[in-house]
């Protein structure tokens, strides 16, 4: 469990720290471009990982092996997807002339922390139903990516 957390935490932290740099540097460039389909890439990302945890979770036979949801692939695609948001946000900071190391330092920071603690005490939980698990986590990872649908959308 702690490597698993380890290396989830990574990921969604190097990503959320990653996305702000690359869209700094892009600066007003791509600022359209981002803030326009950010939202909705990020909820067609996030509603196809969570269809095919609910798919393989709901046609899991009691003893066979699900498809390792912790893949580095599926990681990256999940660490992409719920960071896109923050390429925005590194366009932004290049107009406030913020400080961009302090400011991706504390959201790598905080990111990695809050994603070890989380996949750490989920993977002591996972224990209890596997498929229920799979089926929820499904569930919230497209309720994820819609309120960030509806956040782009409305805001």
């Amino acid at each position: 469990r702690l490597k698993i957390a380890t290396t989830a935490a990574l990921f969604f932290g190097g990503f959320q720290a990653l996305m702000p740099v690359i869209g700094w540097f892009g600066g007003s460039q791509f600022s359209d471009v981002v803030t326009g389909y950010d939202h909705w890439v990020a909820f067609f990302l996030l509603a196809l990982i969570g269809a095919k945890m609910i798919r393989d979770s709901s046609s899991k036979v009691p003893g066979e092996k699900v498809a390792d949801l912790l893949d580095r692939r599926i990681l990256a695609l999940l660490a992409v997807a719920t960071s896109i948001d923050a390429l925005a946000v590194g366009v932004t900071f290049a107009f406030l002339e913020v400080s961009i190391v302090y400011s991706v330092a504390v959201i790598g920071a905080v990111t990695f922390v809050l994603s070890f603690i989380g996949v750490y005490i989920g993977g002591g939980l996972a224990g209890l139903s596997e498929r229920r698990i799979g089926i929820i986590g499904g569930l919230v990872l497209i309720g994820i990516g819609l309120k960030i649908l509806l956040e782009g959308l409305y805001l």
